[in-house]
Parts: C-alpha cells; sequence; structure tokens
C-alpha cells in the first residue's frame, strides 16, 4: 500500500501549485478487461453498492477520482473499505495549468474507473471545458470503462449543464423569471453515451428542485438548443447505475430512494425574460423501489407516471393531490 502526494512543481513561497495527486494502492498502471457503464449519483453519502458496481465494472483496476475541490477522502474509503481495486487515486485541480499537465490526462486517460467528485460544478465547466481534461474524460469512457459523478460531478454529465456560474438558483425563483441571470445554462462540454438531450441535477427532493429543472427544460427547447428535452433528478443518497443499453438499476441507502425522468411536450407557452413561467404536460415517471427504466427507450415499469404544469410560475400536477413529487 502507497500513499503518496505529487505536485506539478516546487513552486516559489506563495504561488498555487498546479494540482494535487494522492494514491492509495500500487501507483503503477494497470491494464484490466473493463465495461461501459455511467453513475449518476445525487449527492449527500455515497452509496456503497453503486460504487462497488462500478468497481465490478472496472475489473479491478486503477479507481481514478477528479474533483477542485476538497480532499483525498474517497482514496482509503475505495481501495480499503469497498476493496476489488489496484489503486485508488484522487486527483485535485488547482489551477487551469492542470488541464494541460501530461502526468494529470495520462492518470486519467489510465483510468478503469472515472468518478467526479461533488463541489461547484462551475469549478468544472470553468476549469475543464474545451481543455484535455474533457478529450481525456470521453477518452476513458470510449473504453469502454464507467464514468460517474456525484452531485456537482452529476451535475456534468449530460449534453445540458446548469453550470451555476452565478451561484445556484432555487425553484421559486427560476419559475418566476426563467432568464433569471442564476438560471446559467451551458453545452458542448461532456458527450457520453444515453446522455444525449439530457440535463441532470441532484439533491433533488431535500432541495425542491422540481420546479428549477422544469425551468432548465424549457429554456433549453425555448433557446432553440432541442427541440425536445430531458431530464433527470436524482435524490440524495441514491444513485442511478446505466448500462451501455440504457436499463437503469437504483442503489439507495434510504427508504425515499427515488429519481425522476421527464420530458418536454413541445416548446413552452410562455418563457420570457421577467415573466413567470407557463409550460403545460411536461411527463414524468417517478422511479423508486423495484421499478425500473430505460434511457434509450425512455420507458419503464413499476414506476409512478405523471404530469407537470408550471402557470404564471406555480408548478402543479396530475397527482391525486397535485404534489409534484
Amino acid at each position: 500500500m502507497m500513499l503518496s502526494t505529487m505536485l506539478l512543481s516546487s513552486p516559489a513561497s506563495g504561488e498555487k501549485t498546479a494540482y494535487e495527486y494522492y494514491v492509495k494502492g500500487d501507483p503503477n498502471d494497470v491494464v484490466t478487461p473493463t465495461s461501459g457503464g455511467l453513475l449518476l449519483a445525487g449527492g449527500n453519502t455515497d452509496v456503497e453498492d453503486a460504487m462497488k458496481w462500478m468497481i465490478g465494472k472496472s475489473g479491478g483496476g486503477d479507481f481514478v477520482v477528479i474533483r477542485c475541490s476538497g480532499t483525498d477522502a474517497y482514496n482509503p474509503w475505495i481501495y480499503k473499505q469497498l476493496g476489488g481495486v489496484d489503486s485508488c487515486e484522487t486527483i485535485i485541480f488547482v489551477t487551469t495549468e492542470a488541464c494541460y499537465d501530461e502526468f494529470v490526462l495520462e492518470k486519467i486517460r489510465s483510468a478503469e474507473a472515472l468518478f467526479i467528485a461533488g463541489g461547484d460544478q462551475w469549478d468544472y465547466v470553468s476549469m475543464w471545458k474545451g481543455t484535455p481534461v474533457e478529450d481525456a474524460i470521453h477518452f476513458v469512457a470510449a473504453k469502454p470503462a464507467p464514468v460517474g459523478g456525484t452531485s456537482a460531478g452529476l451535475a456534468i454529465l449530460g449534453e445540458f449543464v446548469f453550470s451555476a456560474e452565478f451561484d445556484t438558483v432555487e425553484s421559486d425563483d427560476a419559475l418566476q423569471n426563467p432568464y433569471n441571470r442564476r438560471v446559467a445554462l451551458a453545452t458542448d462540454f461532456l458527450s457520453l453515451s444515453n446522455m444525449g438531450g439530457m440535463i441532470t441535477d441532484s439533491h433533488f427532493v431535500p432541495r425542491d428542485r422540481m420546479g428549477r429543472l422544469v425551468t432548465f427544460l424549457a429554456r433549453i427547447v425555448e433557446d432553440g438548443w432541442a427541440l425536445e428535452a430531458r431530464g433527470i433528478g436524482v435524490n440524495e443518497k441514491t444513485a442511478l447505475a446505466v448500462e451501455p443499453n440504457g436499463d437503469v438499476t437504483m442503489f439507495s441507502l434510504c427508504t425515499y430512494g427515488v429519481a425522476y425522468f421527464l420530458q418536454t411536450p413541445g416548446p413552452p407557452e410562455v418563457c420570457k425574460m421577467k415573466t413567470p413561467l407557463t409550460y403545460l404536460n411536461v411527463s414524468v415517471y417517478r422511479m423508486s423501489g423495484a421499478a425500473t427504466f430505460n434511457l434509450t427507450t425512455w420507458q419503464g415499469a413499476g414506476g409512478t407516471e405523471y404530469s407537470l404544469s408550471a402557470v404564471d410560475g406555480v408548478l402543479t400536477s396530475t397527482l391525486p393531490d397535485g404534489a409534484v413529487y
């Protein structure tokens, strides 16, 4: 077992290093047979069985965690507690120079499993988009090998991204003004299998994010980014394991493990600056318990189907009590 820290350089006093690198296990590269898949985790406590799913798909190779803040806490947990990997390595990006460092890029490309930790997704979008890091993530996915993300890491896995460039946005504020500056969306970042036309959101029910996800979808269609858009909301302590054929398996630590799959019906009725949103009949599939879903066919079994409508910025549903969740 080995724990080491490697930095881009030995900077002068007061200067930042470009990245931090930590490893538990063998720091040398190993090549194992891998299989593809995506892990969409909703934040808060990580789900052990979901991470084991990624480890299984890694073939026991090198599990790499990338992030722009935080610590190397994943390393001992994955390597020692979960086990089954040759190493767990964490790269913390400190400055944009790290995005062009060959050591960093080779570590990512050599991953048999790649996981994007939580934090602030604007760090990821502003630092990684359009750089070789973006290409390295695609390289891992194309092996194919599993790629996953939690919280902010989940937020960047879709074709469309809530970038949080101007901090977070609450559902009520988004619904009352879909062009609120905090409804900051990005595209042309990652392009991952089964995630075309998608936008994701995390911490879903505790932070009441249904209204803002509906608003994100309205903006994507209104702004001409897509004729049809889809949204995935994942609750805390819950993760969705997506197979290459689109089949979704839910893992959760709690009884309220749930995910929501939204699809737009066409353009919104009213989506304007400083005007409450009106968007009728957005379809929803609520997945919980033993329910199933497939991202490719956009169909499931055993879940709950209903529709949401925003009228003058107020969200209601066709559920018997009008609840949106």
